[in-house]
């Protein structure tokens, strides 16, 4: 396959400036921590909205349309369920073994590192597919790159409020998000070096990850909003909830207005 300079570099540099998304949490840093105690569940309500609606509304149809099997798509995305099922038993176990909690005074919740985990998987994903809509036509592969950054904006601003819920303090919970979010730049080498090997991979690994978010939202994120049970709370982080799903299903609209052009 030859690749041009154009291709390549417009590939590389739309990678990293989806990464540079990750930076939209900053503004944790400069919230008092007084108020940034307050906005955290709400920002975990965020980021469930966007994870389930990114999972169930891009993901797995995505999937579907290049496995061409409902059934199979189904069956892997259990096995994303089941992977990261293991993998917080793995996180758990690690952490319970080697440290006594009840000494450890700046404990990181699972909730912190799953969500990492499934983060990096889903930003491995989308370099894959800005490399291969740049392979396709390089206009698509900016539009693309416009889509993926649209979606990414509010997930990466729940992502962090995720992280300083589970116990990472702002500058570290913002700098482990834009580490994370470098796996953009990984799978469009990987993609750029292997393009046949990735695009089929898509298969395997859209499901996989939508079946993650799923877990990570259902098991860590949902039970953690419960803890806030006050009349604000049930309308606050429900409209925000609500926003996030609304959010992703927006997102479809503008896809389909920048492909059809």
């Amino acid at each position: 396959m030859n690749l041009s300079f154009e291709v390549v570099a417009g590939a590389i540099g739309a990678s990293f400036l989806v990464s540079l998304t990750s930076m939209s949490g900053m503004f944790a840093l400069w919230v008092g921590a007084e108020q940034l105690k307050r906005i955290i569940p709400y920002l975990v309500a965020l980021a469930v909205g966007v994870l389930l609606g990114d999972a169930f509304i891009h993901l797995i149809p995505d999937a579907v349309n290049r496995q061409g099997s409902v059934s199979t798509v189904c069956l892997l995305t259990l096995a994303g369920v089941f992977i990261f099922f293991i993998l917080e038993k793995v996180v758990r176990w690690r952490h319970d073994h080697h440290i006594d909690i009840s000494e450890q005074s700046g404990y990181i919740k699972p909730i912190a590192k799953m969500n990492l985990m499934g983060d990096a998987i889903h930003n491995f994903v989308d370099g894959i597919l800005i490399v291969g809509s740049f392979l396709v036509n390089p206009v698509l592969g900016f539009t693309t790159t416009l889509a993926i950054i649209a979606h990414e904006i509010p997930q990466e601003i729940g992502d962090v409020g995720a992280l300083v819920y589970g116990g990472y303090p702002p500058a570290k919970a913002v700098l482990y998000n834009f580490y994370c979010s470098l796996t953009v730049v990984v799978g469009a080498v990987f993609t750029l070096l292997f393009s046949q090997v990735a695009e089929s991979s898509l298969v395997f690994l859209l499901p996989i990850a939508a079946g993650g978010f799923i877990y990570i939202a259902a098991t860590d994120m949902i039970p953690a909003l419960h803890e806030h049970s006050t009349l604000p709370h049930l309308f606050g982080q429900t409209t925000i909830f609500a926003f996030g799903i609304g959010f992703m299903q927006s997102i479809i609209i503008l896809e389909r207005f920048l492909f059809n052009q």
